[in-house]
């Protein structure tokens, strides 16, 4: 088989045809031309235009390479006459209107970006990594078009550090389908309330039952004014959080009081007192019962820390007399709307803290992302499982 008849089978050229093939230094060009009078498709909107109203001046496309030798397309495009649409430029059957590269080379390096950083895609092709960005900005935009948009019942909501200072995005994810659904740029309300008017608009927002999250007010605030009749639900991690930070301020304020011998006992106790009991070894469990034994202030958070969990299998957790407790249980009482459906809903973000570890590792293995704009992509891009281009 001639290169020529090899290089025109895998580009599925119909209406064009492969005239030359030449080694240019360290690339291999390969020219096109039109094939015949073959009617010609419109860019715009694909139909066949049987008139060709001018031909243009020379453009090239980078392909995927040929035994390491970088293979470059070039064309003469012409503009077509189309019914529809006017004057245009034609479609051409190996790459989008807007491309430098081919439609096979786009996905290659699209789905390579979701595996390494974009500096680390532009060597393995031999690219400059903006050209890698806006080649995962376009799928992106195409994922974002062309993605399955079934009925969402249930979300999780949660941020996500984008760099110190307390800067931050929103993430939403579907807790049914374990899927990404919508990234923001900040916490905000104003910043947040996009994702119902815009990504889910008035009846898809409708159909939300429940809706998982932090105690972070703005989130309930638009969670209330959009979807109303969906359930808040305040995630049990974040609500132990609060609590084993309560139990860490009893600990060193009383730490701080403490005698030297009392506070030798003590000392290096943080994470066996936060720990879960089963997750203990047997060194730590010899070690918390000689703890437990004391009658301080920390023994008693401890056991109130731990008379809470038993609030996850439907007890009641008891009131405390410790100012950082008595805090705890303040919130609580604020936040119960959001709290006691845990006994008929059980369901938690841990998907979504599952994913913040995923976005986390897409920003270290890139070593951060200059722009909010680059980083949604990128998190859109390796977290949302949008579909890539189709080669036709």
């Amino acid at each position: 088989m001639l290169i020529e008849t090899f290089i025109r089978k895998q580009l599925r050229l119909k209406a064009h045809t492969v005239t030359k093939v030449e080694e240019a230094g360290e690339c291999m060009r390969v020219h096109i031309d039109r094939l015949g009078q073959r009617l010609l498709r419109c860019g715009v909107c694909r139909r066949r235009c049987s008139q060709v109203h001018d031909i243009r001046k020379e453009r090239e496309w980078r392909d995927l390479s040929m035994r390491k030798l970088p293979l470059k397309l070039r064309y003469r495009p012409r503009r077509v006459e189309c019914p529809r649409c006017g004057v245009r430029v034609e479609d051409f059957p190996w790459a989008e209107p807007w491309a430098r590269v081919t439609t096979a080379l786009f996905n290659a390096v699209a789905m390579l970006a979701r595996e390494l950083s974009w500096q680390g895609t532009a060597r393995q092709y031999g690219l400059n990594w903006k050209s890698v960005a806006t080649i995962v900005k376009r799928a992106v935009e195409y994922g974002l078009r062309h993605r399955a948009r079934p009925t969402v019942r249930v979300i999780g909501m949660d941020e996500v550090s984008r760099r110190k200072g307390q800067v931050y995005l929103t993430v939403v994810y579907d807790l049914e389908r374990r899927v990404l659904l919508w990234v923001g740029d900040d916490r905000t309300e104003e910043a947040v309330r996009p994702f119902f008017t815009k990504e889910m608009g008035t009846r898809r927002c409708h159909t939300l039952r429940v809706v998982c999250m932090d105690m972070w007010a703005p989130y309930a605030n638009l969670v209330r004014e959009y979807a109303t009749h969906a359930q808040i639900l305040f995630d049990r991690f974040h609500i132990v959080k609060h609590l084993n930070e309560a139990v860490e301020e009893v600990r060193r304020s009383e730490m701080r009081r403490l005698s030297l011998k009392e506070r030798v006992v003590f000392k290096r106790s943080r994470w066996l007192l936060l720990k879960n009991p089963w997750n203990l070894n047997p060194g730590q469990k010899e070690r918390l019962s000689t703890l437990v034994r004391w009658n301080v202030p920390i023994v008693r958070a401890y056991y109130l820390k731990e008379s809470f969990q038993l609030f996850w299998d439907y007890k009641q957790c008891k009131r405390s007399r410790l100012d950082p407790f008595k805090r705890f249980v303040r919130m609580l009482r604020s936040h119960l709307d959001g709290v006691l459906p845990w006994t008929r809903i059980r369901l938690s973000n841990a998907a979504v803290e599952g994913m913040n570890n995923k976005i986390k590792s897409i920003s270290h293995r890139s070593f951060g992302f200059r722009t909010a704009t680059n980083f949604i992509a990128a998190i859109y891009h390796c977290c949302a499982r949008l579909p890539l281009l189709v080669e036709r």
